[in-house]
């Protein structure tokens, strides 16, 4: 329906009424009760008279045109009329008493299913073995938002027992490291957790250093009622299958803990140190950026792999992560610890690199290039490739298998000398010529 104010005027002369003066003159009618129809119009003429026509105008329609006086005609309609406009301003139902009558029940908690309750009473007992640590090169940014930004350089580590070491990943203080810095300098701050909730920050001085595991170790003076060393458990008979859990710092948030599964044995880690690690334990308990040195525990709480690394597109956690096994912790931490490195085995023989041994047609197994005069291995009876008289090249021993395990090409002799001791005695089967050999060698610290 429309509801328009419409004069007839004589048009002597084509001017206008605003709208101003049409709306103000609706308002007023229907403040009255008094709606007109009449057909749309646009406009209304006036003629050159228009003084006297406009004083009727407005004795008809409202007595003034200002704005003040069409304000007030709205405000009376809404008020005479407050069911078409103000229904929506009622607020609350009155047959409602309390704010408790409208309060749904809470229900009591109740005791935790077996499985929960063992999940966290292993979390409570190991979260105060886990550490917090920064790259003593890096502190973390506070945001004008509030956010905090962990650096690169944040992860955590272990509490390894109670005179103070602390076991991380190599890359964890990776750039403190690249200075080159010495046992007994600070690398590193470390957070530990006291039971009374308290984050206690000491320095963590450099102990070693493993860059081939991605493994380090660091030291604190702390107090050893603070310290809770963790648990060190078996990594050799873990299963597919098997329930594993994760503690650490992922992107600064301290004592997360992750639940999985060993989704895969004897990985290998392509670690951020840039190199790879052999019989890494893959799990899709969430790893992400800041789990780095951290553990990765059974369903005993025990310690059976360091957290280093993942596959991931995004840079946080899809699912496929990797440990450092605790067998390989469990060699490498003494010896930092005694000799602030690793006295890592092999035999003092230069290998033939892949490349050039496929250019010698030598598709199986390692290629003995050269081999020091006096050295273990000359005694033993290695011998290197040489130039017949006539300059063509007479190959050397080709190492095809150690202890019955078989060798490929040289990585895979480096991967499995690398599960040896100094001094431990191996077979050596070697291809010489059309000949097949066996030597015995005792093997010897690997020269860097």
């Amino acid at each position: 329906m429309h509801v328009i104010a419409s004069f007839s005027l004589k048009p002597n002369e084509n001017e206008f009424v605003g709208r101003r003066q049409l709306l103000s003159s609706a308002c007023s009618r229907i403040s009255q009760g008094d709606v007109v129809s009449h057909p749309p119009v646009s406009s209304v003429k006036i003629t050159r008279d228009w003084k006297s026509n406009l004083h009727e105008l407005a004795m008809k329609s409202v007595p003034s045109t200002t704005r003040r006086i069409l304000l007030t005609s709205l405000f009376m309609n809404l008020c005479f009329n407050p069911s078409r406009y103000l229904s929506a301003l009622a607020l609350g139902d009155p047959s409602v008493a309390t704010v408790e009558d409208v309060s749904p029940p809470v229900f009591p908690a109740g005791p935790l299913f077996p499985t929960e309750g063992r999940i966290v009473q292993l979390f409570e007992k190991n979260t105060y073995s886990v550490v917090n640590i920064f790259d003593v090169t890096l502190r973390p940014q506070l945001k004008m938002t509030g956010v905090v930004e962990i650096p690169e350089g944040n992860g955590s580590g272990v509490v390894w027992d109670g005179q103070g070491y602390i076991v991380t990943n190599y890359h964890v203080i990776g750039n403190a490291l690249s200075r080159n810095p010495s046992p007994g300098d600070v690398v590193g701050r470390v957070n530990i957790l006291a039971s009374d909730g308290v984050q206690k920050n000491f320095e963590g001085k450099l102990v070693g250093a493993d860059r081939a595991k991605d493994l380090a170790v660091l030291k604190v003076d702390a107090p050893e009622t603070l310290l809770k060393p963790i648990k060190v458990g078996q990594s050799n008979s873990l299963k597919v299958g098997q329930q594993c859990l994760a503690i650490g710092n992922p992107f600064g948030f301290d004592h997360t803990l992750t639940v999985g599964v060993i989704s895969g044995l004897n990985r290998d880690i392509f670690s951020q140190t840039g190199v790879t690690i052999g019989g890494g334990i893959q799990t899709d308990a969430a790893i992400n950026p800041g789990n780095s040195g951290g553990p990765l525990l059974d369903s005993k709480g025990n310690l059976i792999g360091i957290n280093t690394a993942i596959v991931t597109q995004t840079g946080t956690s899809a699912g496929v992560g990797f440990a450092i096994p605790s067998s390989t912790v469990l060699k490498i931490v003494p010896q930092l610890i005694q000799f602030n490195k690793v006295l890592r085995a092999g035999i003092n023989i230069e290998l033939a690199p892949d490349p050039v041994a496929n250019q010698l047609n030598v598709r199986n197994g390692a290629l003995v290039l050269q081999v020091p005069g006096n050295s273990l291995a000359e005694k033993a009876g290695l011998h290197p490739t040489s130039r017949g008289f006539a300059g063509n090249i007479v190959l050397g021993d080709i190492i095809v298998a150690v202890d019955d395990k078989p060798v490929k090409n040289k990585a895979e002799l480096m991967k499995i000398l690398d599960e040896y001791s100094v001094g431990d005695k191996v077979n050596l089967k070697i291809k010489r010529g059309n000949e097949d050999l066996e030597l015995k060698i005792s093997l010897e610290e690997k020269s860097s």
